[in-house]
């Protein structure tokens, strides 16, 4: 049952009483990791980086933790790579050459310098690259990094690890795009353009107004599976 995680988390505890946990608010490991928070810590500032902004199929998560954990709070910022979308007017979005970008540690310093909070908490693991793997394993416990004031509780696990431990713990299943697990607001990944438009229709209508090329992504899809199946027609009448 993430009994690492939980040492790790406790571990925390002794030197703090209140957290800033980066969550993705549909993500499988941060679904785990504030189950995991909630009871060792008074006050848990849940950080949600948004590319589209009030997005129904994720407020649902959002106020699902709200419900479920009294102690926690969400704040809503843009993702990193939004400032960049801006800058370079990525998939159409409106354009400002002068926007700066900003990264995960200069994200994580302004919410800190807001919430007055120093410790950071991030749902990464080492199964998730070679990058992270060595750069977690250089930490104590391979997960707590005292001098940045950041730690990474679900270090020592994979994925079947963390859905097992949500499956136990009756807690809500994470967002699901096509055969995958959810992989954020990914604007150009067909099966998330897919699924918003079979399931929540208004967050496209959103997600367009933001980034209208996104549009012409499943334009070019119907187009083709329309060509397909008309091929597939002509060959069973022949």
């Amino acid at each position: 049952m993430l009994d690492k995680a939980i040492a790790i988390t406790d571990e925390i505890a002794k030197r703090t009483d209140e957290v800033i946990l980066f969550h993705s608010a549909s993500g499988k490991d941060s679904i785990a990791l504030l189950d995991i928070c909630a009871p060792r810590f008074k006050r848990v500032v849940c950080v949600f980086m948004y590319v589209v902004k009030n997005m129904e199929h994720i407020n649902r998560y959002i106020n699902y933790a709200r419900k479920k954990y009294p102690n926690c709070e969400f704040v809503q910022i843009p993702h990193f790579a939004v400032f960049s979308y801006i800058k370079y007017g990525y998939m159409g979005h409106w354009k400002d050459q002068k926007t700066k970008l900003q990264t995960m540690a200069t994200l994580t310093d302004m919410v800190r310098k807001k919430m007055g909070i120093q410790w950071a908490l991030y749902g990464f693991k080492q199964s998730d690259s070679l990058n992270r793997r060595c750069m977690l394993r250089t930490y104590e416990m391979e997960a707590i990094c005292e001098k940045s004031k950041k730690a990474y509780p679900l270090s020592h696990y994979k994925n079947k690890d963390i859905l097992e431990y949500i499956d136990r713990r009756g807690l809500i299943r994470p967002e699901c795009y096509g055969k995958g697990q959810s992989s954020g607001q990914n604007i150009t990944d067909l099966d998330y353009l897919l699924y918003i438009r079979d399931k929540f229709p208004q967050d496209l209508h959103k997600l367009y107004e933001e980034f209208p090329d996104c549009e012409r992504l499943l334009f070019e899809y119907d187009y083709e599976e329309k060509k397909k199946k008309e091929e597939s027609e002509k060959n069973e009448s022949d």
